[in-house]
């Protein structure tokens, strides 16, 4: 962990969407060898402080606010690329399906969605694209056309593709979206093993269910506020989960995952 610069630095922090303030008044600090969830309702803030981390929105310029990833005021993801890799479901609609599927990890070297005739790509480079394949699990479909993949072995060549840059911590947004259960579990048990090899990570999501038992840290939000913030049973408590969605709940622990559901049957 960087002591001096953690991944993100939040404070007295405004942000505007068009005339919506989202944020008002907004701290947040994580780590960067964290494992942070971060849970809410729709309308809670998650995808502005997405957005705000990947430097689409700016928190307003006032007196006393911070606003800062890895240390820097003023950011571009792409150049933070070794810092911070990205997983975005909606980034796997960006590729030929035509191409082989190492391209979606090769290209990300030079920047771009998908290989040009004009790419060429060192012994050390390919190298590096194996190793994050490998780590995803999905070496041994490199040479396939992207388009006969699976929505959950795209998702890993995603996450290939952000690991290939050997970023120290990996901000996952929403990342089982539209996955069948075992397309889920297995993106899920790599990034426990992602997790347990010390990378830090910040999975963005709306299931308390897919949250790896290794996280270590669970923010809530509602209304664009902190609405709890701490360790994973704690937050992730009947009594907290139903005061956040305003609907009795109950929470059941089994295998260091958390699962929610009414709190009585229906009649």
């Amino acid at each position: 962990m960087n002591a001096e610069h953690p991944l993100l630095e939040l404070r007295h922090a405004d942000v505007w969407r068009g005339d919506n303030r989202v944020f008002h008044d907004f701290a947040l600090t994580v780590r960067d060898d964290e494992s942070v969830a971060i849970l809410g309702p729709n309308g809670a803030g998650k995808s502005t402080l997405i957005k705000l981390i990947t430097g689409e929105l700016r928190a307003a310029a006032e007196p006393g606010t911070v606003a800062r990833l890895f240390g820097e005021d003023l950011w571009s993801l792409e150049d933070l690329r070794h810092k911070l890799g990205l997983v975005a479901p909606e980034e796997a609609q960006r590729f030929d399906p035509e191409e082989p599927a190492e391209g979606v990890v090769l290209s990300s070297l030079r920047g771009a969605f998908g290989v040009t005739r004009w790419m060429r790509f060192s012994k050390q480079e390919r190298a590096r694209a194996a190793a994050a394949m490998q780590k995803a699990g999905v070496l041994d479909l490199a040479k396939r056309d992207y388009g006969t993949l699976s929505s959950g072995q795209r998702r890993r060549f995603l996450l290939a593709r952000a690991l290939v840059h050997e970023p120290q911590a990996l901000l996952l947004d929403e990342p089982t979206t539209a996955l069948d259960f075992p397309s889920s579990f297995a993106f899920i048990e790599i990034v426990r093993e992602l997790i347990r090899s010390g990378h830090g990570v910040l999975w963005v999501t709306h299931h308390p269910s897919e949250i790896p038992p290794e996280t270590t840290r669970v923010i809530l939000l509602k209304d664009g506020r902190i609405f709890a913030d701490g360790a994973p049973k704690q937050v992730l408590a009947s009594k907290v989960l139903s005061e956040l969605y305003g609907l009795p709940l109950k929470v059941r622990w089994s295998g260091g995952f958390c699962h929610v559901g009414p709190a009585s049957p229906p009649p």
